[in-house]
């Protein structure tokens, strides 16, 4: 099973790579970004009594990846917000930086139900020069032996409310 498990992961990340393609970037002196989560999802049919589908509680891991050669980056917050729009979390309780090339990961645990399916974070980065903008991606995982499931949500740039 765990050889299966290992051959299906490669053919998935052998798709992604085959999906990859080259973006015009601009450069910027910081954005704010939507990076959907999931701390659950719904799956299989609905169920007669219950009038929903089986929940699969998820992991999620984001990743804030600075993808300069030589600009620091400086994350000003990651606020976590549930379906509904409550803000559970801010991660980000005072400006860090990321080096040049480094990465700034954040963990949601998969005890965490409050968030929903519509989960969400709001990341807020700036650097003192235009520079290429990070990479942000949340790995979720649930890797329950009967049912494994894993996915990749990828930040999308929002304006600030005004």
């Amino acid at each position: 099973m765990h050889k299966f498990l290992i051959n299906i992961f490669a053919v998935l990340l052998l798709g992604f790579a085959a999906c990859a393609h080259a973006e015009d970037v601009t450069l910027s002196t910081g954005e704010t970004l939507y990076l959907p989560i999931y701390s659950h999802v719904w799956h299989g049919d609905t169920h007669p009594i219950k009038g929903e589908p089986l929940k699969a509680n998820m992991s999620a891991l984001v990743s804030i990846r600075n993808t300069s050669l030589k600009t620091p980056l400086r994350l000003i917050s990651a606020r976590y917000y549930n379906t509904n729009g409550k803000l559970l979390k801010e991660f980000v309780t005072a400006p860090k930086g990321i080096a040049a090339m480094g990465t700034v990961e954040l963990f949601i645990e998969k005890s965490e139900s409050e968030g929903g399916s519509g989960a969400n974070f709001i990341i807020q980065w700036e650097a003192a020069t235009p520079t290429n903008p990070p990479v942000v991606e949340a790995v979720h995982i649930d890797n329950q032996a009967s049912r494994p499931y894993s996915f990749i949500t990828t930040a999308r740039i929002i304006n600030k409310d005004k």
